[in-house]
Order: C-alpha cells, then sequence, then structure tokens
C-alpha cells in the first residue's frame, strides 16, 4: 500500500513537471511538434529502458485485445490537449480540470466495469469526493479572479 501511494505521489509529481516541460516546448515549437517531440522521446526512452530490463520478452504480448493498441493514439490525443488547454487556461487551473475529468471518468468506468474493468459499486461517497475536488477548482478559480482584481484596483487607483 505505502509503495503504491509513493508511486502515484511520483507519477503525479512528474506528470506535472512533464506539463510544464510541454508548455514551454509548446511556445518554440507549436503544438504537433511537440506532440511528436514528447511522444518520440518516451518511445525512445520506454524502448531503450524495455530493452534493458527486459529483453526480447518486451515484445511478448499474450492475451492482448487488438484494440488495446489504440492507447497511443490516445496519448496523442493527452499532449495536444494538454498542451492547449495549458497554453489556453494556465497550468494549475488546467491541470486541476484535467485530474478532476480523469478522476470523474475512471469513477464511472469503474462504476460500469466498461473497458475490462471489474465492476466497483457506486457509492455516493465517491459522487461527493468528486463534487469536493470540483468546488475546490471553482474556489481557486473565483479567488484567483478576486485577488487578479484587487491587485489591478489597486494599481489603478495608485496612479
Amino acid at each position: 500500500m505505502i509503495a503504491g501511494l509513493l508511486l502515484a505521489l511520483i507519477a503525479g509529481s512528474l506528470v506535472s513537471l512533464q506539463n510544464i516541460f510541454n508548455s514551454k516546448v509548446n511556445e518554440r515549437a507549436g503544438s504537433w511538434a511537440t506532440t511528436t517531440i514528447v511522444l518520440g522521446l518516451g518511445f525512445l526512452a520506454s524502448l531503450t529502458i524495455g530493452l534493458i530490463f527486459e529483453g526480447k520478452h518486451l515484445f511478448i504480448l499474450q492475451n492482448m485485445q487488438p484494440w488495446y493498441w489504440i492507447s497511443g493514439l490516445i496519448g496523442v490525443g493527452v499532449v495536444v490537449c494538454l498542451v492547449q488547454g495549458i497554453r489556453l487556461l494556465g497550468p494549475t487551473y488546467a491541470i486541476s480540470i484535467v485530474l478532476t475529468s480523469q478522476l470523474g471518468f475512471a469513477l464511472l468506468w469503474d462504476s460500469l466495469g466498461w473497458l475490462g474493468l471489474e465492476k466497483v459499486p457506486f457509492t455516493f461517497k465517491q459522487l461527493i469526493g468528486v463534487l469536493v475536488i470540483v468546488g475546490g477548482i471553482i474556489v481557486f478559480k473565483i479567488g484567483g479572479r478576486r485577488e487578479s482584481q484587487t491587485l489591478i484596483s489597486r494599481a489603478t487607483s495608485i496612479t
């Protein structure tokens, strides 16, 4: 359990760091170049590390549903949407929405048992948890807007 929590925390920090880097690359290269660079370098790193640790066993894929192969295409959508979302909304707001969406859809797919997942009973505690996160995002966004308006008002009154 502790190892899982630690790995999840590390993954969250790495995703956040990756999004910052992706955003900076996008400022110079554009969305499609960013996506190509990110996924291309990810492919090379995964292939190299996989070959080092697993060798020829890396390519033994038993009992794999053919439609699972589209996850790489989904990754293209993830990178493009994240880069554009961060550009349009800013990193914190965009990532907050992405994580809430991810949690909401994971709850939906778990509850319905879709995509080969074991069906997990839906509870109102889970719904309340997602709604609390959504409420936090709303408070974050409204609070940030009021704070910036106050700073603008103060700057205007000084001049």
